[in-house]
């Protein structure tokens, strides 16, 4: 393509930008050093976000030497080891803030406004009674059905009543006094069967 071209007056080209120098580092702020100062150092306690800047020996021989607790006692330093445990914000023990008992809700409980909240467990007014809160009662399995039906026994029968029948049924239907009867003698085992899945299963 000639100079003389019509294409070559369409031709754009980029102008040249000055070569920008990168920011010169400052000094090492070590006594007498002049290298750069690239790495930063803290400057101590109270003075969090602070640094100092010096070269890489510099800041090596200045991390060795840096405690954060320098002029602590001990007990002091404990109590900060403590706090920082929750990051330094202020806790109250169970029952101790003052504040949350004489808040609007506390208020609220105390005066009956949850009287309407279903609370069949006693989670917001508390369970003022000593038992246990949730049903004695547990849903039977079904081999522990079949041995209350077995025995002739309510699911709610107590361990006095369970023993008690036990011993009747095994006296009624004992070999020795059925008088040979087959079908009582398979009803003497069903009744021991089911009196040991019972007691296996801590009714009796």
């Amino acid at each position: 393509m000639g100079l003389d071209s019509k294409y070559f007056d369409r031709i754009r080209t980029r102008r040249r930008r000055p070569v920008e120098e990168p920011p010169s580092a400052p000094t090492c702020q070590w006594d007498g050093c002049d290298k750069p100062g690239v790495h930063r150092a803290p400057v101590g306690r109270n003075a969090e976000g602070q640094f100092f800047l010096f070269c890489f020996e510099h800041v090596k021989d200045y991390n060795k030497g840096y405690n954060y607790f320098s002029g602590l006692s001990d007990s002091e330093i404990a109590r900060y080891q403590k706090e920082a445990i929750t990051g330094h914000r202020p806790t109250w023990t169970v029952g101790v803030n003052g504040s949350a008992k004489s808040s609007p809700i506390q208020a609220d409980i105390r005066s009956g406004a949850y009287n309407r909240v279903r609370d069949p467990f006693g989670f917001v007014q508390g369970n003022k009674s000593r038992g246990p809160r949730f049903p004695e009662q547990r849903k039977l399995k079904t081999l522990e059905a079949k041995a209350f039906d077995t025995m002739g026994l309510g699911a709610n029968a107590t361990s006095s009543e369970i023993k008690s029948k036990y011993k009747e049924l095994v006296k009624k239907h004992h070999p020795d006094a059925n008088g040979g009867d087959r079908g009582s003698e398979e009803r003497f085992r069903a009744v021991v069967q089911a009196y040991q899945l019972l007691k296996q299963n801590g009714f009796c």
